[in-house]
Parts: structure tokens; sequence; C-alpha cells
């Protein structure tokens, strides 16, 4: 079934919850557009976290979830799951995050080890909830961080804020 991971793991290292003021249905879409285009994109480090190492790069790759594994994404993957989303919205979606780090040396760039993570996003009416779980890598970016990126990446893409950050008691 394309969008959910049979094995997710049960230990989630980040959960952030969203109201949203958009349809389930237009913040799917939404996300799936902007997880389409930050894949494989360069990006400062510096622009989505204070990293430990300066002067580093990072690269985005993501993959959504087709029951017992990830299918890298792609515009064919992009417009399947755009196609899905559009007949039926989904409940759970999954992808993959792979994220590639380079640290610039002399106007040479050096990789650094990578990290791995899982991505969770359950929808409710008006609500959405995200789920991280690092799978492996040295954390150069926290999972927290990878959340607030991708949510100001869905954010840039409307005239009006789509998703804002729950309150917590």
């Amino acid at each position: 079934m394309l969008g959910f991971y049979n094995n997710f793991p049960q230990n989630i290292h980040r959960i952030s919850r969203f109201t949203t003021s958009v349809s389930t249905k237009r913040l799917q879409q939404t996300l799936v557009q902007t997880l389409s285009e930050v894949n494989g994109k360069s990006f400062d480090l510096e622009d989505i976290i204070e990293p430990l190492t300066p002067r580093c790069t990072v690269i985005f790759e993501f993959g959504i979830a087709e029951t017992d594994n990830f299918n890298y994404f792609d515009n064919t993957e992009a417009d399947n799951a755009l196609k899905t989303v559009q007949k039926k919205p989904l409940q759970i979606m999954d992808f993959y995050c792979s994220t590639r780090y380079y640290k610039t040396q002399n106007e040479r760039k050096k990789p650094l080890r990578f990290d791995y993570y899982m991505l969770r996003f359950i929808f409710d009416k008006n609500t959405i909830e995200a789920q991280v779980f690092h799978e492996r890598g040295p954390r150069h970016m926290a999972p927290e961080a990878l959340v607030t990126f991708i949510v100001g990446k869905i954010n840039e893409r409307s005239s009006k804020k789509i998703l804002k950050a729950q309150k917590t008691s």
C-alpha cells in the first residue's frame, strides 16, 4: 500500500503536532509537492540549524513507503502519490529520509557521515502528527530540526501559514 510502511519503528525519537487550516487532501498534496521539490537539492546547513560543523551543506533524499520498502521519491513516485491522494486522502504517510552532509574545505567538498530517518505523518481532521525515528548516523541534524525544515517549506508554498505548531500542555 502506497504511503504506509509495515515495519515503522515503535521507538519514536520525536513527535510534533500541528493544526492545519486546509483539507487533508490539500495538505497531503502540498507535502508530496514539497518533498519532491527539495529532494536531491543542496541547502546550507546554517540555514536549517546552528551546525556543529561550519561551512556544511546538506542534501535530502526522500523515499515514499510502499508496504515493506521505500521507493526513491522521483517525479514518477511523486505523480503516483498525488494521484493516490487525489482519489482518497491517506490516514498515514511514511517516508524515508537520507541526509547527506558535505563540508567545504579549500574549495573541495568532503563528505561527512550521513543520517537516516523514517518519518510518519498521521492525518486527522484539522491536525497532523509528525513522528520521526532516527535510524542511524551522527545526528548532524536533530529529528525536530528535520520536521521544522519540512513544515517551514510547506508553509512557504502558501500565502498563509498552513501548519501551526500545537501548544503542548
